[in-house]
């Protein structure tokens, strides 16, 4: 279906604690980015440190690699893997209908959740010594509802809303492709193309959401994203950015 980018690994384990913990225990080897693809996690992670079921046939996977620049800058990684993440779906599915990116790192189908994205870093004196991109997929299942928040985005799955049954390894290459396309366009051109890729692909945009930070709940109009990769909110009160937030809507 696809080509394997170049430069590029790639390692499929049939069960492993957490992608994530393995990307940190192979970081200090790497001498390129590689991809790691369980097709069981015992100990995986979600948002907050909390643990995560992956129920069999769902995508989890981490990208591990070093890329270059300032910490703010490798942090908007996030907005290149969520595009990344809605092309591979339209290239496994042919289907592009219905998808949507949630502020700051979800994809959304047909309003529901499909995926999710965590970042993880390890520092260095000399800035980041490597980033690693925790993804998860519900191709064919829906975990831990009961986690769920009131006014949160209700999971779905690939198989529940398409009909089609996407095997682990076969989404990997169609991201994998994307997620090198669009980080040599990040490092060659910047964030912007990026940015304005993203916003063509934003749910809600021009409508009014709730951001629920740490110690506020803010609601406004999404305007846009700013160029590091911050909500913008117009509110009574005038344009609000915000760096980190919870949205509901």
């Amino acid at each position: 279906m696809t080509d394997w980018p170049t430069g590029y690994g790639r390692r499929v384990l049939d069960e492993v604690d957490s992608t994530l913990d393995e990307a940190a225990r192979i970081a200090p080897t790497l001498t390129g980015p590689e991809w790691i693809l369980a097709r069981r996690q015992t100990k995986g992670r979600g948002r907050r440190g909390r643990a995560w079921t992956d129920p069999s046939g769902n995508f989890a996977g981490t990208l591990v690699y070093r890329p270059e620049g300032r910490p703010d800058q490798i942090a908007l990684r996030s907005f290149i893997a969520a595009l990344a993440l809605y092309d591979a779906v339209e290239t496994v599915t042919g289907r592009s209908r219905g998808l949507a990116l949630k502020w700051p790192n979800d994809v959304l189908l047909n309003g529901g959740k499909l995926a999710g994205i965590l970042l993880e870093s390890a520092s260095s004196k000399d800035g980041v010594a490597y980033l690693s991109i925790g993804i998860g997929v519900n191709l064919c299942e829906t975990p831990m509802k009961e986690w769920l928040e009131p006014g949160a985005v209700w999971p779905v799955s690939l198989l529940s809303e398409m009909g089609m049954k996407v095997e682990p390894e076969t989404f990997l290459e169609a991201l994998a492709t994307a997620f090198a396309t669009y980080e040599d366009q990040f490092t060659t051109y910047g964030f912007d193309p990026i940015r304005t890729a993203w916003l063509s692909r934003a749910a809600k945009l021009g409508e009014v959401i709730t951001a629920r930070t740490a110690r506020e709940e803010i609601s406004g109009t999404f305007e846009t994203i700013d160029g590091s990769g911050n909500l913008v909110l117009t509110t009574a009160q005038g344009a609000v950015t915000i760096p980190a937030a919870d949205i509901f809507f």
